[in-house]
């Protein structure tokens, strides 16, 4: 718990935990109202007594949990101590490592397991296994060791780590520029009508909901994002598709198939965890709940993984099995698919 001592303290003292820009559509708000939309596991409780303890700055001033947070203000939670994220502790966890050399290692994340620390999160993470793994780790600018990209807890798949400064920087770039090769495979509500297709759309934070991204068409909000894809089967109510990232945003591949009608099979913070397609029997809602139990988490994949070498210039393709969980649920669909065109 922060004492009142914080008070006393000036804002170069502090370590800054939370930093939100209010948009411009921002309605007035109070300020331990707008943290709850932004924060993940918080509660309004905590939220007031850092504003008591005079932990919540806004625009360079401390204020109280009633002020009203306008469009353009620079909101931030700070703290005499550093955030736990940045208190990395190594951990004896294993790791399925596809490959690896001196420059770099190529990982395959089983769902469930968080890439790096955050609130709420602070071991148990791939960062912690990697730091027992390899105790020297370049840090990447937002200072956490190795990550060159990173995927959602709940997908599982392929990620590169770069283990020197230079592999880093050259693999960053490589990200940056869009010259790198990744494939997910996605199970999603409804039948995809064209063959192929790319979305494409401007990705930033829901203002409504801080704890989902968005797809701003007018391009004023948010990043560019774009994501080709393509069916790789037709299963009736849900389409197995394999989807090409061109960019890298946050939940891009669950936010741009939910914005063209087809929310990620299971996607729990997408509203894919309730029927979206199908019939209305009863049979066939206690059909979809199997499948939910057969693969409690959002059916993607991060399948194939492919750069070119930042010491020996060659590319590298790496490929990963489609992880058991989401194999038993599509195999399940294929079958119920089936066993429905042939009544």
């Amino acid at each position: 718990m922060d004492t009142l001592d914080d008070r006393d303290l000036n804002e170069e003292e502090l370590f800054e935990h939370f930093s939100f820009s209010a948009s411009k559509g921002q309605e007035p708000l109070r300020v331990d109202k707008f943290l709850m939309n932004f924060i993940e596991n918080a509660t309004r409780n905590k939220i007031q007594q850092a504003a008591k303890d005079g932990n919540i700055w806004v625009n360079g001033l401390t204020v109280k949990q009633n002020y009203k947070v306008k469009a353009g203000d620079n909101v931030r939670v700070m703290f005499a101590h550093p955030p736990h994220e940045m208190l990395l502790v190594p951990e004896d966890i294993p790791i399925d490592i596809v490959y690896e050399d001196d420059a770099l290692m190529v990982v395959n994340k089983p769902a469930g397991m968080v890439v790096h620390p955050g609130h709420g999160n602070y071991s148990g993470t791939l960062i912690n296994a990697l730091l027992f793994h390899s105790a020297n780790l370049p840090k990447n600018s937002d200072e956490r060791p190795g990550l060159v990209h990173r995927i959602d807890k709940d997908t599982s798949g392929l990620l590169v780590v770069a283990k020197t400064e230079i592999a880093m920087t050259h693999l960053a770039k490589q990200f940056f520029d869009k010259s790198s090769e990744r494939e997910y495979i996605a199970l999603v509500w409804g039948n995809v009508e064209e063959d192929e297709g790319t979305i494409e759309g401007h990705i930033g934070r829901n203002p409504k909901n801080r704890l989902q991204m968005q797809v701003f068409l007018e391009g004023e909000q948010g990043k560019e994002a774009v994501t080709h894809y393509k069916v790789v089967e037709r299963l009736g109510y849900v389409t197995l598709i394999s989807c090409r990232l061109e960019t890298g945003r946050t939940h891009q591949i669950r936010v741009h198939l939910k914005h063209i009608g087809h929310t990620l099979f299971n996607d729990e913070r997408y509203g894919g965890d309730k029927i979206l397609k199908g019939t209305t029997f009863t049979k066939y809602k206690q059909f979809v709940d199997n499948a939910f139990k057969i693969l409690p988490r959002q059916a993607l994949h991060a399948k194939t993984l492919g750069f070119v070498h930042p010491v020996s210039g060659e590319y590298m393709r790496f490929d990963s099995e489609i992880p058991e969980d989401m194999v038993s649920c599509i195999e399940k669909w294929r079958h119920y698919a089936k066993h429905s065109q042939s009544e």
